[in-house]
């Protein structure tokens, strides 16, 4: 069973192109990014690993950590780098780990238990699931999963909009509606009972059902 949002992020210990990484101990007390591989060496993976480079500076204001994940060789995602940057103008400039023995990608329930214990040897296609982006919150704790099909780009805008949001009810209890956009208006949580939210809200709140209770965006 895919791990659940609110479940913990498993730790583990790996290579990367940035050296060995406790995964917990790296994270630290920031969010953090883990998106996944099937393979080095793949055309949507290669212009995902250059978008990401090129959009890390948003990634770090919201004081998001960046790491990626491939089932192949540190040694190959050296050598696939310099085609990342070909390709796309911006060579990975975070880590990206090594998942030879299939650990991680078993850890994260990615792959099945009976896959093996080797990446030598197996496709793209064998390894077709390995392709879910998690957000992990300083707490370690999973707060979205999505999993994507090898021919389909990620869409690393929307990453961010969710970042946004996550980090807004984390620390202003406050939720977002669908389709919504920095700047616009924001779901007071129920968690938050009418009288605390008067006191946090003089200004009152737009409800167009008693449940549903809407504010301006916080500046």
């Amino acid at each position: 069973m895919p791990l659940a949002i609110n479940a913990d992020a498993p730790d583990f210990t790996a290579p990367s192109t940035e050296g060995p990484i406790h995964f917990h101990d790296w994270i630290g007390d920031s969010w953090c990014v883990l998106f996944s591989h099937p393979k080095d060496f793949t055309p949507v993976c290669t212009t995902e690993l250059g978008v990401m480079a090129r959009m890390k500076p948003e990634f770090e204001r919201r004081g998001v950590k960046i790491i990626g994940l491939s089932i192949d060789p540190v040694e190959d995602h050296t050598r696939w780098s310099d085609d990342i940057r070909t390709a796309t103008g911006n060579a990975p400039n975070y880590p990206l780990i090594g998942d030879t023995d299939l650990k991680i990608a078993k850890l994260y329930d990615m792959l099945p238990a009976d896959a093996g214990e080797t990446a030598k040897g197996r496709t793209a296609m064998d390894n077709a699931t390995a392709r879910t982006l998690f957000v992990i919150g300083p707490d370690k704790k999973i707060k979205l999963t999505i999993s994507y099909p090898m021919t389909t780009g990620r869409q690393f805008d929307e990453i961010l909009r969710v970042i946004d949001s996550l980090q807004l009810t984390a620390r202003q209890q406050l939720a977002t509606p669908a389709n919504w956009s920095q700047g616009e208006d924001v779901v007071i949580v129920p968690a938050v009972s009418d009288e605390e939210a008067r006191k946090r809200f003089p200004d009152g709140w737009k409800a167009p059902v008693p449940y549903l209770r809407l504010v301006g965006a916080p500046s």
